[in-house]
């Protein structure tokens, strides 16, 4: 028998998987990342400061199959970066940074990706990368929209994925960047970062998937073009992510700029946010109808006794 199958057979039978490592995967994104890994049978990984699971998941059971190491990205030594790291087969970022400060921008983007990247490269093994970056649309603005401190922010994403395309000796065949202009997703609102929960993102998605938003978005410039994009739930950002790090299939992997390329990737569900509130509505309004017609004659004629009752 060939001895790649003898070795491929004996691996199925001891239970190998692919490994992944997830840089940020204690994260918003990452976290979400993570699980949808589990899922699909991948041997895990997840590097970050804090090196546990976020509370939105601590006490759910895949956590228990994800290996949470920490690590400061930008200020561990090589070695000890490597130690943390390992050799996986494929890794996914979801490191980034926001804020007004330059340096940060530069460096929580750009210069903590380049050694993850780097790291997961001298592992040895590593066979596909991909990166959670930034859409065009939004990088477009840089230069007239927005202001001038954040062009680090640009910057660094642009460190970020040369450092990818690195990792994976120069091969753009074997990266996946997953442009996304908002996303949204979880059970709550948030401002650093800014963030609106999975029922109102989800509804917001569907309104301005509508043909008049999408012509109106194509003719209209800058932010005001980003903002008439639809955002993208989280889990549609996860799922590329997943889809691309475990894809063996030899087929050169995608760039998906935008919410409409992510969703068709992923595979995930069509947005139903808009539709689910409108039916949502009217079923209460229905409720209300039925509630209204027993309950206000019952009101009418109590007041009119209490009228009756004074007049005697």
């Amino acid at each position: 028998m060939n001895l790649k199958i003898v070795v491929f057979l004996a691996g199925l039978s001891q239970g190998w998987s692919l490994s992944v490592t997830v840089f940020g995967g204690s994260g918003f994104c990452g976290s979400r990342v993570c699980k949808f890994l589990v899922e699909k049978g991948a041997t895990v990984s997840s590097i970050s400061k804090s090196g546990t699971a976020p509370k939105w998941c601590h006490n759910e059971e895949w956590t228990k199959q994800v290996d949470w190491k920490s690590a400061d990205l930008l200020s561990s030594s090589d070695e000890a970066l490597d130690a943390v790291v390992g050799a996986p087969d494929a890794v996914i970022s979801c490191v980034g940074a926001i804020g007004t400060d330059p340096s940060i921008l530069l460096k929580g983007n750009g210069d903590a990706n380049k050694a993850a990247f780097a790291s997961a490269m001298r592992g040895g093994k590593l066979q596909r990368a991909a990166y959670v970056s930034v859409s065009s649309e939004v990088d477009a603005c840089k230069e007239n929209w927005l202001p001038e401190f954040f062009k680090s922010y640009f910057e660094g994403k642009i460190v970020a994925e040369t450092a990818a395309i690195d990792s994976v000796g120069g091969d753009t065949s074997k990266v996946c960047f997953v442009k996304p202009t908002f996303i949204y997703g979880g059970d709550s609102f948030g401002i650093n970062p800014p963030r609106v929960n999975f029922e109102y993102g989800a509804g917001v998605e569907e309104l301005l998937f509508l043909p008049p938003f999408k012509i109106a978005a194509d003719l209209t410039p800058g932010l005001i073009k980003v903002a008439l994009r639809p955002p993208v739930c989280v889990d549609s950002v996860a799922a590329a992510c997943v889809k691309a790090a475990l894809d063996d299939s030899g087929a050169d992997l995608p760039t998906l700029d935008g919410t409409e390329a992510i969703n068709t990737y992923s595979g995930q569900p069509k947005s139903t946010g808009l539709t689910d509130a409108l039916t949502w509505s009217k079923e209460k309004l229905t409720e209300f109808y039925g509630w209204a017609k027993v309950e206000v004659p019952k009101a009418i004629d109590t007041v009119q006794q209490k009228i009756e009752e004074t007049k005697k």
